[in-house]
């Protein structure tokens, strides 16, 4: 078993040494939400990039699930498998091979509870700034939502046509349910914008959330957001599907209502 061999290469003293947390190499199974942001060179020129994924770790060091980024204005999506090693000092790495072959590779930290890892993209011009969080092994229904979120939502736009939008984006507020269990934006600014937004979720925790919001003082525009519902509800890890939108959305669960 992969995982107990990345185990035993980890010797007492080095753990004593490195003054961290100290995990449990078998903690880290089970599902994790993914979401990756930042500058990529991958391809030549420097370009943003967002991803966003469902990882299932299992106990013979394997992983596979989902993937999707968001490159260039486009959406690509495929389904993905590979190995991974945890080891006692918290440190985790795995390798990601799409249906078309090409790997990525990853490395990260998680925390001791491993409810999260802190991660980035290993290969020369990777994405920096990544985070798994766990989700739901057995799955996600709509009553999993909590009532109230804080959330923001930054990257930026690329033109797809001549004299498409470009430009980029920012907004943070709250998401709340009202008495009706509908939910609403609520945009922090100036001039504060309310707006309905729709959410379903799926069985695999993934979370489709449609709204209208007004970006660089413009008129509101249709937004879709595709994210995955972790930490028991407490977290939504999002992305923009929209052509041309680089744009990744964080929702974090809140004890208070903005709207109060």
């Amino acid at each position: 078993m992969r995982i107990l061999l990345a185990l035993a290469l980890i010797s007492g003293t080095a753990i004593a040494g490195r003054g961290a947390e100290s995990c449990n190499p078998r903690d880290l199974l089970g599902a994790y939400g993914l979401q990756l942001t930042g500058e990529t060179t991958i391809s030549g020129l420097e370009k943003p990039a967002v991803s966003l994924g469902r990882l299932v770790f299992d106990d013979d060091g394997g992983v596979s699930g989902t993937a999707s980024v968001k490159f260039a204005g486009y959406l690509l999506g495929n389904p993905v498998t590979g190995t991974y090693e945890a080891h006692r000092d918290c440190t985790v790495s795995w390798s990601l091979q799409d249906d078309s072959g090409g790997y990525q590779h990853f490395s990260g930290v998680a925390t001791s509870d491993a409810l999260r890892v802190s991660f980035r993209q290993s290969d020369p011009g990777g994405a920096q700034n990544g985070l798994l969080v766990r989700t739901a092994a057995d799955g996600c229904k709509a009553a999993d939502l909590r009532k109230s979120y804080s959330f923001t939502i930054s990257g930026s736009l690329v033109p797809m046509t001549d004299g498409g939008a470009s430009g980029t984006v920012a907004a943070e507020g709250a998401m709340e349910a009202d008495a009706n269990h509908n939910f609403h934006l609520l945009v922090k600014g100036d001039v504060p914008y309310t707006t309905d937004v729709a959410i379903t979720v799926e069985s695999d925790c993934t979370v489709e959330l449609v709204s209208t919001l007004p970006f660089e003082g413009g008129a509101p525009a249709p937004v879709n957001l595709r994210g995955i519902l972790a930490d028991a509800g407490k977290e939504i890890l999002a992305i923009q599907t929209d052509p041309g939108a680089i744009v990744s959305a964080r929702f974090t669960a809140r004890s208070g209502f903005l709207s109060q």
